[in-house]
């Protein structure tokens, strides 16, 4: 594998987000329909609060961030530039801890299917060993050369 596609790489490069607002620093690995993602959010974050504690919507954007890195990942090696998504809807999403800008979290995802232009992706966020997120997510995969706004 060349150095391009190498692991551990910048989630920068893999998707749309920019600051503020991406959250995913580093695609750690990845490997049939899955992937693990490190993030440090600073104390500024949008989503910190005033102590530094992250809100739980941050948990949401995480484990959906993760997801389009890890697909874009999948994009930059098939050699073509990474597609957009759009969280379309959230289940069974359980927060069983906090987080803090700072903190190291890794936010693990699986896909579990995809169909019709739909992904439903499992996700965990874990800080110190310590899972403080988890929950499934549908994704609509926007098709190659649509915009996803709605414009012809």
């Amino acid at each position: 594998m060349t150095t391009e596609y190498a692991l551990p790489t910048p989630a920068e490069r893999l998707i749309p987000h920019r600051s503020p607002m991406r959250l995913v620093d580093t695609l750690l690995s990845r490997g049939d329909g899955c992937g693990v993602t490190e993030s440090r959010l600073p104390a500024d974050a949008i989503l910190a609060g005033e102590r530094g504690m992250l809100d739980e919507v941050t948990f949401v954007e995480l484990i959906a961030q993760s997801y389009a890195a890890v697909k874009g990942y999948i994009d930059l090696i098939d050699g073509i530039p990474p597609g957009k998504g759009f969280l379309v809807g959230i289940r069974h999403l359980m927060i069983t801890g906090k987080a803090y800008a700072g903190d190291r979290l890794l936010t693990s995802i699986r896909t579990v299917g995809t169909f019709e232009g739909f992904a439903v992706i499992e996700g965990t966020v874990s800080r110190d060993a310590e899972t403080v997120a988890s929950g499934s997510m549908k994704v609509w995969l926007v098709e190659k050369g649509k915009d996803g706004g709605g414009n012809p």
